[in-house]
């Protein structure tokens, strides 16, 4: 097991290794004096890991209750959220309590924001169970729920007081989920990291996959100590997310995240012509991810000017200069439609 330590305004660990679902309710049991804690999953996860999870917190003393919800991108929504608080507060959990999220990035960001907003905040554990939500979501504390306007436009900053990744959950995701994960754990390849870009184009999907979302959490375990608010240094891990959330939210979210994020990705390669666009391009392909989609620079755009990192007039659009060489450069928005149309 490895344990990458987060120093931000809470300290709290991520587990990484094999076999950790059943210590859950031990490592919980150290974080306080909870009594109660509350599961929040979705109906594809929780028929899988969720009797594992409750039973360790069971025959660890915790009184145990289990919100689960449809799964699917569109049930973060302003209608779960609240049908899950209503839920908190009729199982009477305390500020002094728990909630654990059990399941991918939607469970985390949903289960997260809950945690931050219900009795003004109350302590959460992220069990992620997807790849994507392993080395992203589940680690940094940013949690948000979708509006019809927009992805994640409605949130809060608030750190988990445990991260615990099996990665032994990664075995039952389906081959197209787990890729999702992948464009992610590319992206910190493109953004920081030339060795473990490097692991990837020689492993393919094959990858060591303790070491990979190792690696991963220590470079986004940086960037939030360095930046926890996301002001600065910490808009980099949004590179191909801006053009990546228009082509999604296009789509009415039917095109997946991590798909999504790997057109935005190919496209601002191409845009700017960066000198490792041909091995960018290459890896993308290498894992089944997309390069490439039938909409429109004028709908992408659209789309895009929905998203929470614009700023008056301009977007900040995260470029590849080379592989772990990237800048972050705001950009007017008379000029990105022409942008998006470069790198199509």
């Amino acid at each position: 097991m490895n344990t990458v330590t987060v120093r931000a305004s809470r300290q709290y660990d991520i587990l990484i290794g094999k076999g950790l679902l059943p210590r859950l309710g031990t490592l919980a049991g150290k974080l306080g004096k909870a009594r109660k804690v509350c599961v929040v999953s979705e109906t594809t996860v929780f028929p899988l890991y969720g009797q594992v999870v409750t039973d360790s917190l069971a025959a660890a003393g915790f009184c145990v209750v289990s919100y689960v919800f449809p799964a699917g991108e569109e049930r973060k929504n302003a209608q779960t959220y609240l049908q899950l608080l209503n839920f908190l507060a009729e199982n009477r959990l305390t500020r002094s309590d728990l909630i654990v999220a059990l399941g991918g990035g939607v469970t985390g960001d949903l289960a997260g924001f809950a945690a931050a907003t219900y009795l003004r905040g109350i302590r959460f554990i992220q069990v992620p169970t997807t790849l994507l939500a392993a080395v992203d979501s589940s680690v940094g504390g940013k949690n948000a729920i979708d509006l019809p306007s927009g992805k994640n436009l409605a949130g809060a900053f608030c750190q988990p007081s445990m991260v615990l990744c099996d990665i032994d959950t990664l075995n039952t995701l389906p081959a197209e989920v787990f890729r999702d994960g992948c464009a992610e754990v590319i992206k910190y390849g493109i953004l920081y990291d030339p060795v473990l870009f490097s692991h990837l184009e020689q492993k393919g999907l094959c990858f060591d996959r303790e070491y990979v979302i190792t690696r991963c959490v220590e470079l986004k375990r940086d960037v939030v100590m360095e930046d926890e608010f996301d002001t600065g240094a910490r808009m980099k891990l949004n590179l191909g997310h801006t053009i990546g959330h228009g082509v999604e939210a296009k789509s009415n979210f039917t095109l997946s995240h991590g798909k999504s994020v790997s057109i935005g990705i190919a496209i601002v390669s191409r845009a700017c012509r960066c000198v490792d666009t041909p091995r960018i391009l290459a890896i993308l392909q290498q894992f089944g991810l997309p390069i490439s989609t039938e909409e429109s620079a004028e709908d992408i755009l659209f789309y895009a000017l929905s998203d929470k990192k614009r700023s008056a007039d301009q977007v900040s659009l995260i470029l590849p200069n080379a592989i772990g060489d990237c800048s972050i450069v705001p950009t007017p928005i008379d000029q990105l439609e022409s942008f998006i149309q470069a790198g199509l």
